[in-house]
């Protein structure tokens, strides 16, 4: 198995760092615009695609901050996480992604998280 690369990617979104991050770490949140479905139980979220299902740990939050998950049938240290900045002057809000994938899917999953998020900004009402 070939070794996954960290990428990261970010947006511009107009919403506050509140209202956002409950898209970002509720299981009502994410279902609205990262899967058909989301489960939780306790720390253990279950995300379901077309009937498909995948589980993720929790495995750190802080609120308005930011959400970090390990997907279950991972066999290495990769993780996702959705952080929101603030800047300071501007008080624009942005969300940072890191996410891992195959050196030849990057492009790929760039472009997936490309597409939820522009989900995530109709959601919210964002351009």
């Amino acid at each position: 198995m070939s070794e996954k690369i960290k990428f990261q990617i970010e947006f511009v979104i107009q919403s506050s760092p509140q209202m956002l991050y409950q898209y970002l770490a509720t299981p009502s949140g994410l279902s609205e615009w990262f899967a058909d479905d989301v489960n939780s139980r306790g720390e253990k979220f279950t995300f379901i695609w077309d009937g498909a299902e995948e589980e993720a740990k929790l495995l750190k939050k802080k609120s308005d901050d930011f959400v970090k998950f390990a997907w279950e049938e991972s066999e290495d240290d990769s993780y996702f996480e959705m952080k929101i900045i603030v800047d300071e002057i501007t008080k624009d809000v942005s969300l940072f992604i890191t996410d891992f994938a195959e050196e030849d899917e990057v492009e790929e999953a760039k472009m997936l998280w490309t597409n939820q998020v522009g989900d995530l900004k109709q959601q919210l009402g964002s351009k």
